[in-house]
């Protein structure tokens, strides 16, 4: 069995004849905060939506703690122990910011209620609630947002609706996170505060982490080591403050000149 996390073999993806991902091939150990950087158009957002279902590889082959989850459902994956967050904020806006987290609980097995116990609503359907609503709250309180429970998610401001959508995606209990540009719109002392929660994620719900990021700052204080794609092929990998000053990958970010 294999001692990664997740582990993608050859992964790749054409699109008619474009090639968006090519022979990716990722190895994250247990508790790693690894980033995916690149340029923009780089394949990163694509890659997660290969690990998470949302496309289906056309080759290689992505294993999640030794099993192999390549081309399963997306709802299968998250079952399995993927979770994420988007690029643009996906929230149900109208719905409570406590709903919000309700509705990743309820792809839990522990939490599953049968059809009749819904409909009559029996005693176990209402402890079933109960447990639900505590352990949401339990993770509101994580990101300061509890007390916030009852208000609607599009109310919240920018920074605490990112913060929603990781709570969110931590309540199907994932092994593995994978955040697509987290800081993305956040002021430096959001995205500092946003660095010591990742951290605090990470090692309060034993997770690994991989992250897509253009911010620079967060990758090297909060990456141990980084992969960087480039047009859809891996341009280089390994401990992150090397791979920030390879000449390479600065010239993939800023060009020649």
């Amino acid at each position: 069995m294999s001692e990664f996390v997740l582990e993608t073999q050859g992964l790749g993806i054409t699109f008619g004849g474009l090639k968006a991902l090519q022979n990716l091939n990722l190895q994250l150990n247990k508790n790693d905060l690894y980033g995916l950087i690149g340029p923009n158009g780089a394949g990163k957002t694509t890659v997660f939506n290969l690990l998470t279902g949302v496309y289906k590889p056309t080759s290689g082959k992505v294993f999640l703690n030794g099993k192999e989850i390549t081309g399963l459902s997306q709802e299968s994956i998250n079952r399995h122990g993927i979770a994420r967050t988007f690029q643009n904020i996906r929230l149900f806006n109208n719905m409570s910011v406590i709903r919000n987290v309700l509705v990743g609980l309820h792809n839990r097995s522990q939490f599953h209620c049968s059809a009749l116990s819904s409909m009559l609503h029996t005693p176990h359907y209402y402890e079933n609630e109960r447990l639900m609503r505590e352990r949401a709250k339990e993770l509101l309180r994580i990101f300061d947002l509890e007390d916030l429970r009852n208000e609607l998610a599009c109310s919240l401001p920018y920074g605490q609706q990112r913060k929603l959508e990781i709570a969110r995606a931590l309540a199907t209990n994932p092994c593995l996170l994978l955040l697509d540009e987290p800081a993305a719109g956040m002021n430096p002392q959001e995205t500092a505060e946003l660095m010591n929660t990742i951290r605090f994620v990470r090692d309060e719900f034993d997770l690994t982490v991989l992250l897509i990021e253009h911010d620079m700052s967060l990758v090297s204080g909060i990456c141990d080591r980084v992969t960087v794609l480039n047009f859809g092929t891996e341009l280089t990998h390994g401990q992150t403050s090397k791979v920030l000053s390879d000449p390479e990958v600065v010239r993939a970010y800023l060009g020649d000149d």
